[in-house]
């Protein structure tokens, strides 16, 4: 399990960063989500509207007002998806992900 880092809006190394490749778990190295679905949400945080098949789980917090993301390879946190907030993206769903539980894999990188 990755130990939680949180850091401040705006703070982190992928919120401003729109280089075309992939971004994995930072825990274990597992793709988590293609470049192509990243957007400017304004959050302070990357944002993405989709993961990848199968590479994300996600769980009700207690209280019921938001749904946790996880690696489902090591169950690493990654963030909390919002769903309806009406950006003009394909899946009306905003993956709210700390840069710290994220790695880059540019895609001119020999490893994707």
């Amino acid at each position: 399990m990755v130990s939680v880092q949180y850091r401040y809006p705006g703070t982190g190394e992928y919120d401003k960063f729109f280089e075309e490749g992939v971004y994995s778990c930072a825990g274990c190295g597992t793709p988590l989500y293609k470049s192509t679905t990243k957007f400017n949400s304004g959050c302070g945080w990357p944002a993405f509207y989709e993961g990848l098949p199968g590479a994300i789980n996600r769980t009700p917090d207690p209280d019921g007002m938001r749904i946790e993301i996880t690696c489902a390879a090591c169950g690493g946190h990654l963030g909390h998806v919002f769903k309806g907030e009406g950006f003009p993206t394909p899946t009306n769903e905003r993956h709210c992900v700390n840069s710290i539980s994220l790695k880059f894999v540019p895609a001119n990188s020999s490893s994707l």
